[in-house]
C-alpha cells in the first residue's frame, strides 16, 4: 500500500507528483547512478520502517543483529567489516542494542581493549521475529521488477559493491 505524504518539518514541503507531465523533462540527477542509489535508498527505509515500524529496529540495527545471529560472537571491528560500516558507528549502534536489553557486551578474553557482541535470547527472538516484516519490506522494493530482472538487479548490484568495495569508508567483507 503506498504510504501517504505527511506534513515534513520543512516550511516549504508540498506533496509531488508521482511523475513529471510530459512537457518537463526529467532533472539531469536521474542520469546520475548515485543520485539514483541514494534515492532507492530512501525508498528502502521509507519501506522498512513502514514493515518494521512494531518492532522499533532501523535497517542497520536488523543488519547488526543478522549479523550477530549468522556469525555468532563477534568484536567491533569485526562487525564493521561484515556490515561495511565503521567501528564509531558499530559501537553507536551497539550501545542501543544491549540498553533494550538485544545484545550483550562482554571484554574479549583474548584482548581485554575489546569487547565482543552476541545476541541475548530477547535479541535472537526479535531478530526471528522482524524477518516476515524485513522480507515484505524487501519483496515490495523490488515488486515492479520480474524475477528475472530481480535476479539481474541483484547480480549488478553485488558486482558494483564487489569492483568498487575499497572506496567505501570501511571495507565490507567480500567472502
Amino acid at each position: 500500500m503506498p504510504r501517504t505524504p505527511t506534513r515534513s518539518r520543512h516550511p516549504a514541503w508540498r506533496p509531488t507528483r508521482a511523475a513529471p507531465h510530459a512537457d518537463e523533462p526529467r532533472l539531469p540527477l536521474w542520469s546520475r547512478p548515485g543520485f539514483l542509489l541514494r534515492r532507492l535508498n530512501q525508498i528502502h527505509y521509507a519501506l522498512f520502517f513502514e514493515e518494521c515500524r512494531a518492532f522499533n529496529i532501523t535497517p542497520v540495527q536488523y543488519g547488526l543483529l543478522t549479523a550477530l545471529a549468522v556469525r555468532g560472537q563477534l568484536d567491533q571491528g569485526s562487525l564493521g567489516v561484515e556490515l561495511g560500516i565503521d567501528r564509531t558507528n558499530v559501537a553507536d549502534v551497539l550501545v542501543r542494542l544491549s540498553a533494550r536489553g538485544l545484545v550483550r557486551r562482554v571484554r574479549d578474553p583474548s584482548d581485554r581493549r575489546a569487547k565482543l557482541a552476541s545476541l541475548t535470547p530477547k535479541g535472537r527472538q526479535l531478530t526471528s521475529s522482524m524477518f516476515a516484516a524485513m522480507q515484505r519490506a524487501q519483496d515490495r522494493l523490488l515488486a515492479p521488477l520480474s524475477q528475472k530482472e530481480r535476479d539481474a538487479f541483484m547480480t549488478t548490484l553485488v558486482r558494483l559493491i564487489e569492483a568498487n568495495n575499497a572506496y567505501g569508508r570501511t571495507i565490507l567483507r567480500m567472502e
